[in-house]
């Protein structure tokens, strides 16, 4: 398999978790404590600081991506258990950082691969 296909399903991960978090923090369920602002400052900022490398295809920022995305793999988790209200949403988060974490490491790995077999001929 080639690695523009990972690295299309991780950018539809990428862009379905970043639109999960803004939907569900500021419209669908916005908190009664915070502001949404710092809410959405939280959640929603670290998502867009590997957004260039990964939008360029670089191997650093899909590893980094994939990193981030098991804390919302966690965050999504505990709202599922704990909150049964928003336990859809939860999945939801469960379902898109699983597969941002699995698409940007088979892209990293088969970019490494087709880049040396690239590199030997």
């Amino acid at each position: 398999m080639k690695p523009h296909w990972f690295h299309r399903l991780a950018l539809g991960s990428y862009f379905a978790l970043l639109v999960l978090t803004l939907v569900w923090h500021a419209w669908l369920f916005p908190s009664a404590y915070f502001p949404i602002s710092l809410v959405l400052i939280v959640t929603a900022l670290p998502l867009l600081l590997p957004l260039h490398g990964l939008l360029h295809g670089r191997p650093r920022s899909h590893i980094w991506v994939a990193l981030l995305s098991m804390l919302y793999f966690v965050h999504g988790v505990g709202e599922a258990i704990a909150n049964p209200h928003q336990r859809w949403l939860g999945l939801l988060e469960i379902l898109f950082s699983l597969t941002l974490v699995f698409s940007a490491t088979l892209y990293v790995r088969l970019a490494r691969i087709f880049h040396q077999a690239d590199r030997s001929e």
